[in-house]
């Protein structure tokens, strides 16, 4: 039985953060504000594939409000994102994302990216798709306020 789910996120930027997305920190002048290290992209793969799997989102497993899980590692969610789906007798067909940005230039680091999410969710780099584009200027991205990013995830019952 093969199941999809649809993951959606968005985090404003902030000063005095480091950017950290799909894993891999990128520099430039402003991070992404949240709880965790609000890896936008990661967040949207892990509520994908809580989605499909019938589950709630990533907010129910790592609450915002916990402080002992202040500035988790996205790809520690991730891996009990993997762990949680695991449990249920679902295994991790593919994944497919886009992120959202004006800035900064993300293409370069897509390729880490990938291995990064691959790693954390036990499933061959070829089986992850990680994408970016811009807004054209248009909305809050475009106006550099923050970024965001889509996923689609495929599962099936083991």
């Amino acid at each position: 039985m093969n199941r999809s789910g649809i993951g959606y996120d968005v985090h404003r930027f902030a000063a005095e953060r480091k950017l950290i997305l799909g894993g891999v920190e990128i520099p430039y002048m402003m991070g992404l504000d949240g709880h965790s290290d609000a890896d936008v992209l990661s967040h949207a793969i892990a509520d994908a594939l809580l989605g499909a799997a019938g589950e709630t989102d990533i907010g129910h497993l790592f609450s915002n409000t916990d402080p002992t899980i202040a500035g988790i590692s996205s790809m520690t969610i991730l891996t009990k994102v993997r762990e949680v789906l695991a449990g249920k007798g679902y295994r991790i067909i593919n994944i497919d994302s886009t992120l959202i940005a004006e800035a900064p230039r993300i293409s370069p680091h897509l390729a880490g990216m990938k291995a990064n999410i691959s790693q954390a969710l036990g499933i061959e780099i070829a089986d992850v798709g990680v994408k970016a584009t811009t807004n054209e200027s248009m909305g809050f991205v475009g106006r550099e306020e923050g970024i965001a990013a889509l996923a689609v995830a495929s599962i099936e019952k083991n």
